[in-house]
């Protein structure tokens, strides 16, 4: 089990959700959405982290929005905290990032495409903080072991594990639920990523996101609860077409209440409580 502040995920716990935009876009963006999340999953009892990227540094085009800054954005996660008393997630990119980061953050989540990076892994690691590695998309989940042990070979046994799809072809990604109890089985609370899973990824010239298939949003959701996942991964935003990045694959905020409502239904069920 580990612990992210007050909250407890896995060992059979309540599902936790980590849920808000891909990318911090502004600060009153930022707090409506996360006073949106928090309301919502307080309806269902749900513990909830609040998760965006200050920066997007895996772009396909040098066009494409990276974020508004490490600064600015890490102030604008550091009031979302203060403001909303949620706990926070954000993505990191370097070994330098790790501690700047851990400042802010309650949880330091590793991209999938940097999943192997081991000078990374244990700069996150070092900082105490939670590491949540994301499984890369050319990764079979039992390697993910490998992963996870280049964080708690820093004596930082707080670790997650995402699944967020594997590639099938070009543009194109499947979830295995399999990997979900293989990579429980390693000892570690497994987080099911609802949303970058639909991605059809390089699929469009000028995103690195390609284009996406939202309508799988929820089957797939359902799907992860039900293999018993402890934690669900969601990117929403008050509106999916304006977004600044994946556009293509978050959830509209004003469906989450819905999609919570079929998940912790399930939940209930699976685990017993």
């Amino acid at each position: 089990m580990v612990r992210i502040g007050k909250i407890e995920i896995g060992d059979h716990k309540p599902i936790v959700l980590f849920a808000g935009p891909c990318v911090v876009e502004s600060l009153d963006q930022a707090l409506k959405t996360a006073e949106h999340v928090k309301a919502t999953a307080a309806k269902y009892k749900t513990p909830v982290v609040f998760k965006s990227s200050y920066k997007k540094a895996n772009r396909t085009s040098s066009k494409s929005f990276m974020g508004l800054g490490m600064d600015e954005a890490l102030k604008i996660l550091a009031e979302v905290n203060k403001k909303c008393g949620l706990p926070i997630m954000t993505d990191i990119h370097s070994e330098a990032e790790a501690s700047i980061a851990a400042e802010v953050a309650d949880v330091l989540q590793i991209p999938a495409f940097l999943c192997r990076q081991t000078e990374l892994l244990r700069a996150a690691g070092k900082t105490g903080k939670v590491v949540n590695i994301k499984k890369g998309q050319f990764l079979a989940p039992e390697d993910m072991k490998h992963a996870a042990e280049k964080v708690t070979e820093t004596g930082n046994s707080q670790v997650l594990l995402t699944e967020r799809g594997t590639t099938f072809g070009y543009h194109n990604l499947v979830v295995d639920m399999r990997s979900l109890k293989i990579m429980s089985d390693l000892g570690y609370p497994v987080v099911f990523d609802a949303t970058h899973s639909v991605q059809l990824p390089g699929g469009n010239e000028s995103s690195s996101t390609g284009s996406g298939e939202p309508e799988f949003i929820f089957p797939l959701a359902r799907a992860g609860v039900a293999a018993g996942c402890d934690g669900l991964f969601v990117e929403v935003h008050p509106n999916p077409a304006s977004a600044l990045s994946d556009a293509a694959s978050q959830l509209r905020l004003d469906l989450l209440d819905s999609l919570l409502d079929q998940v912790t239904r399930i939940d209930r069920l699976v685990k017993g409580y």
